[in-house]
C-alpha cells in the first residue's frame, strides 16, 4: 500500500483537495480550495482539478469524489454538476487530463469510508450507515465493514417525494424552519431508514454536523446515532483511500 495520496472532493460550490497520510487519515498540507466552475461541464471540472493538483504539487495517485453514482468508473447521474457528466468514463477523463493513476467514488460513499476508516465508525461491524446532510441527502452504507457502493438513500420516497426534498438541511434554511421542527422532519426519515436497514449504527454527517448538539437531542430511533467526526476533511481523505493501489478499489 502507498504510503499517501491526493484526495480530491468535487462539490457543487468547491473543489477541495490535499495529500492524505493513509494510514492516520491525516492531511499532511493544508487544503486547496477552488471554486467549482459553472456551468461544471466535465472539461471545466477537469481543469479545475488539475489545478487543485498543481497547487498540491505532489505526486502519486489521485482519488477523486463527484456528486454522483459511478456505475464501471462511468457516472450514471449528476446532481449538482452538469447533466452533461452522465454516460461519461470519470476514470478516462480524470486519468488523461491529469496524466496520473485516478479513482472516482461517490462523494457519499468517500466521506462514509472515512469515517469507517477513522472516524465515529471505527472499529463498528454490522451495518452502518452514513447520512450526509447538505444541499441534498447524501448516504453510505457498510455491511460488516464492507461499502455497499451508490446507495443513494436521500432518493427513498417520503410525503410525496424525495426525503432529501424534506429533509436535507438545505431546506431547514430554506423554510427558516427551527432546529426542533428540522430535527422532527429529520426523525420521521431516519425512522423509515431504521425500518428498511435495522442499521446497528448511523453517523450523521455534512457541515451540519458541527452544530449536532441543535437537533440530533431531539432524535430518537432504535439504532445508535451519532454526528460524524472527520468533518471537513472526510471527502478529502475517503477519496485518497480510492487511489488505486492504495485501498478498496477504484471504481464504485
Amino acid at each position: 500500500m502507498a504510503e499517501q495520496a491526493i484526495g480530491i472532493d468535487v462539490g457543487g460550490t468547491g473543489i477541495k483537495g490535499a495529500p492524505v497520510d493513509l494510514a492516520s487519515g491525516e492531511l499532511l498540507a493544508d487544503r486547496v480550495r477552488i471554486e467549482t466552475p459553472k456551468p461544471a461541464t466535465p472539461a471545466a471540472v477537469a481543469d479545475v482539478v488539475n489545478r487543485v493538483i498543481d497547487q498540491i504539487g505532489d505526486g502519486g495517485p489521485v482519488g477523486l469524489t463527484l456528486p454522483a453514482v459511478i456505475r464501471g468508473n462511468v457516472v450514471r447521474t449528476a446532481a449538482n454538476i452538469d447533466p452533461g457528466w452522465i454516460g461519461i468514463d470519470a476514470v478516462e477523463l480524470f486519468g488523461t487530463s491529469t496524466g496520473r493513476l485516478v479513482g472516482v467514488v461517490n462523494d457519499a460513499d468517500a466521506a462514509g469510508l472515512a469515517e469507517m476508516r477513522f472516524g465515529a465508525g471505527r472499529g463498528t461491524n454490522g451495518v452502518v450507515i452514513m447520512i450526509t446532510l447538505g444541499t441534498g441527502i447524501g448516504s453510505a452504507l457498510f455491511v460488516g465493514g464492507t461499502l455497499v457502493p451508490n446507495s443513494e438513500l436521500g432518493h427513498l420516497p417520503l410525503r410525496d417525494g424525495d426525503a432529501e426534498e424534506w429533509a436535507a438541511e438545505s431546506i431547514r434554511e430554506s423554510e427558516d424552519l427551527s432546529w426542533k421542527k428540522w430535527a422532527h422532519r429529520l426523525q420521521t426519515y431516519l425512522e423509515l431508514v431504521d425500518r428498511l436497514f435495522w442499521p446497528d449504527l448511523i453517523i450523521i454527517g455534512g457541515g451540519v454536523s458541527k452544530k449536532s448538539e441543535k437537533f440530533l437531542p431531539h432524535i430518537d430511533v432504535a439504532a445508535r446515532v451519532v454526528p460524524a467526526t472527520m468533518l471537513n476533511n472526510a471527502g478529502i481523505v475517503g477519496a485518497a483511500l480510492f487511489a488505486p493501489h492504495t485501498g478498496p478499489g477504484a471504481s464504485g
